[in-house]
C-alpha cells in the first residue's frame, strides 16, 4: 500500500514510524515532513492546506491511503477534496471538523446531545463580553472560537485577567479565530485525554493519557502546545473511560449523524473527571500531540490496520491489543518558547541514540543545516519510550535527553508527576 501522511511536527513523526512497522505499508510519503521524518520516509514539499494540490499529488504518486495529522487541512476541506478524487483518507469532513474548528459548534452540539460540559456563552463584540465577565466573576474560561494552534484558550483565574484576554481577543492577538469568543463556566478536577477512531457509525477507543500544558515544572508559567505526555492516563479508568462513551462520545457522534455529517476519523476528547464524572472540555479531530508519541509507540504498526479499518468503514470488525505497558513523551523546546524563540541552533548527539520499539526521538520542529540537525521551532524534540512501568518509561526517556547536546533546548523533568510519587520532580 502507498501511504501519504500530511504534516511536519512530533505528531507525524510518530504516526510514520508506526505506519512503517506494519508490512502492508510498501511506499511512505510524508508532506513536508522534517529532518527526522526525512530519515524513515520520503518528503515531499507540498501545501497541505490545497486539497486541490493534496489530491492531484496524491493521484499522480498512486497514494492508495491519506492520514491527514494536523487540525488546519481538516478545518480547509483537505480530506473532501481527497475523497472526491477517490482517495482513500483517514480524517473527518470540513463540515464535521467543526467540531474542533468551532467552539460553540461544539457547544451546541453538546446541548443538542445532552453530552455534559461547562456552561457557556458565545460573543461577538467586546461590551457585552466583558459585562458578562463581570457579571460570572472568576475564574473562568476564555477561548477564541476558531483555531488557534493551540493557544486561544486563557483560563483566566482574576477578574483583570478574563477581561485583559477578551480585549486581546477582540483586539486581534489570534486573528481571525478570535472574532468570536466563548466564554465558559471553569471545571475543576483532573484531565485526561481520550482518543477514539470513528467510521460514522462505529466508536473504538484507542488509548488514554495525560499531558503538561504549561512551560514550567509544577505546572506553572504560561500555556504551550505541550511539554510533554504519557499514557495511559490511570484516572481513566475502564468503567470511566465507559462512561465517557456513554455520556458523551456515543451521543456527540449521533448528532453528528442526525445532521448528515457523520463522522469520521479519530475524535480526541479532552476531559476534566471530577468525583468519577467526566465533563467535556473540547474535541479536537485529530491525535493530540505530544499525545500522539506516547500512543504511537505503545500501538505500533497495528495502527495503520485501525486507521485503514476506519477509513473504510470496519471498525465494526477491530480490536485494539494493548500491551500493559506505559509510555512517556518528553519535549525539548527551544529556549523562549511559548514566546520569541531563536531557529538555528545546532543540535548534536542524535545519531548516537538507540532507536527501536522501546524509545524513539520524534522529531517535531528541525532541519537539515550544513549536514547538521538544527532547530527549526518551537517544540523540537519529543523523546519517547516505553516500560512495564511509567517510572521505567520515564526514566528511560530522561536519560535519552542527557544525552541529547543541546545547550539551547529546554524541557521539563516533572513530566508524569501526577501519576507517580511526590518526589518525582527531584528523582
Amino acid at each position: 500500500m502507498n501511504i501519504m501522511i500530511l504534516g511536519g511536527g512530533g505528531r507525524e513523526h510518530s504516526l510514520a514510524w508506526a505506519v512503517m512497522q506494519n508490512p502492508k505499508c510498501d511506499r511512505l510519503i510524508v508532506a513536508p515532513g522534517n529532518a527526522g521524518i526525512a530519515a524513515i520516509a520520503e518528503c515531499a514539499a507540498l501545501d497541505i492546506e490545497d486539497g486541490t494540490a493534496v489530491a492531484q499529488f496524491a493521484v499522480d504518486n498512486a497514494i492508495d491511503f491519506v492520514i491527514v495529522g494536523p487540525e488546519a487541512p481538516l478545518a480547509a476541506g483537505v480530506a473532501d477534496d481527497l475523497r472526491a478524487a477517490g482517495v482513500l483518507c483517514f480524517g473527518p469532513s470540513a463540515d464535521a471538523a467543526h467540531l474542533e474548528s468551532s467552539k460553540s459548534f461544539t457547544k451546541q452540539i453538546c446541548d443538542a446531545a445532552g453530552a455534559p460540559t461547562a456552561a457557556w456563552a458565545r460573543f461577538t463584540e467586546l461590551d457585552p463580553a466583558r459585562a458578562y465577565i463581570r457579571e460570572q466573576g472568576a475564574p473562568i474560561v476564555i477561548k477564541a472560537d476558531g483555531l488557534a494552534a493551540g493557544k486561544g484558550v486563557i483560563v483566566a483565574m482574576t477578574e483583570d485577567e478574563a477581561l485583559a484576554a477578551v480585549d486581546d481577543m477582540f483586539g486581534g492577538a489570534f486573528g481571525g479565530a478570535g472574532a468570536e469568543v466563548v466564554i465558559e463556566e471553569f471545571m475543576s478536577g483532573e484531565e485526561a485525554s481520550f482518543f477514539v477512531l470513528c467510521d460514522g457509525v462505529t466508536a473504538l477507543p484507542v488509548g488514554t493519557a495525560q499531558d503538561h500544558k504549561r512551560i514550567g515544572e509544577g505546572d506553572t508559567g504560561p500555556n504551550t502546545g505541550g511539554m510533554g505526555a504519557y499514557s495511559p492516563a490511570p484516572i481513566l479508568t475502564d468503567a470511566l473511560a465507559e462512561l465517557a462513551m456513554d455520556t458523551i462520545i456515543r451521543p456527540t457522534l449521533a448528532e453528528m449523524v442526525a445532521r448528515g455529517t457523520p463522522y469520521q476519523g479519530v475524535l480526541y476528547a479532552g476531559l476534566m473527571i471530577e468525583n468519577g464524572i467526566p465533563r467535556l472540555v473540547e474535541y479536537n479531530v485529530r491525535f493530540g500531540d505530544p499525545e500522539c508519541q506516547a500512543l504511537m509507540l505503545r500501538l505500533g504498526a497495528q495502527s495503520l490496520d485501525l486507521m485503514h479499518a476506519c477509513a473504510e468503514g470496519r471498525l465494526a470488525d477491530m480490536q485494539v491489543h494493548w500491551a500493559d505497558d506505559h509510555a512517556i513523551s518528553v519535549v525539548m523546546a527551544s529556549a523562549g518558547y511559548p514566546g520569541d524563540y531563536t531557529k538555528g541552533s545546532v543540535i548534536r548527539g542524535l545519531d548516537g541514540l538507540t532507536e527501536d520499539s522501546h524509545q524513539m526521538t520524534f522529531h517535531a520542529g528541525t532541519a537539515q543545516a550544513d549536514g547538521q540537525i538544527v532547530a527549526n521551532g518551537g517544540r523540537v524534540l519529543n523523546v519517547t519510550a516505553r516500560g512495564t512501568t511509567l517510572r521505567e518509561a520515564r526514566d528511560r526517556a530522561y536519560r535519552l535527553v542527557d544525552s541529547i547536546d543541546w545547550p539551547e533546548g529546554v524541557f521539563r523533568r516533572d513530566i508524569g508527576w501526577r501519576a507517580l510519587a511526590p518526589d518525582t520532580a527531584s528523582n
